[in-house]
């Protein structure tokens, strides 16, 4: 059986050699990743990760860096490959943002609801002018108030509306929301 040597405490020479070789250290990663900037931080991830171990060095301080290289290239290409897979997967999903038109449907939903609690007259004035596109003229004749009457009504309703969509849905009715289970 061979004996293990046992560690020795860390140098400034085995620092010094460490430091001193790395524009190596760098040459040597960036030609197997292709990307200095990808190297760097290869090389500085394998620097960190080695602090803690450079106590336990029983060989060349060199050689045994280049290993935890290695070992940190591989471990990097390792993270990269699951990142992919990851990012492949998530774009061969189908698009679950709702439709424009499905949207629409939601808010419908809840906002018809709300405006149901509405006095009659400003559910009405909101269902013929917003919902069914008339005219505040035509809707204004149809009431058999005036235009001006009318104008006012359509503002007080919308008003009372945006009062009632603030007390049922609270920050949904500031920063919209799209499941929409306002009670």
């Amino acid at each position: 059986m061979s004996e293990v040597k046992p560690a020795e405490p860390v140098t400034a020479e085995t620092l010094a050699a460490l430091v001193a070789s790395h524009r190596e250290f760098l040459a040597f990663v960036e030609r197997r990743v292709g990307d200095r900037a990808l190297a760097e931080e290869i090389v500085q991830e394998a620097l960190v990760k080695s602090l803690e171990h450079v106590g336990d060095i029983r060989e060349s301080a060199i050689g045994w860096f280049y290993r935890v290289l290695r070992n940190t290239i591989v471990d990097h290409a390792r993270r990269s490959a699951v990142h992919g897979r990851r990012l492949e997967a998530f774009a061969a999903e189908p698009d679950t943002q709702p439709t424009d038109a499905e949207l629409q449907a939601v808010v419908c939903r809840c906002v018809s609801k709300l405006a149901a609690t509405l006095k009659p007259e400003y559910a009405d004035a909101l269902q013929r002018i917003d919902v069914d596109g008339a005219a505040v003229k035509d809707y204004a004749e149809h009431a058999g108030i005036t235009a001006s009457n009318a104008g006012v009504r359509v503002f007080r309703a919308r008003e009372a509306l945006r009062k009632q969509v603030a007390r049922a849905c609270g920050t949904c009715a500031d920063h919209g929301c799209l499941d929409c289970t306002c009670g």
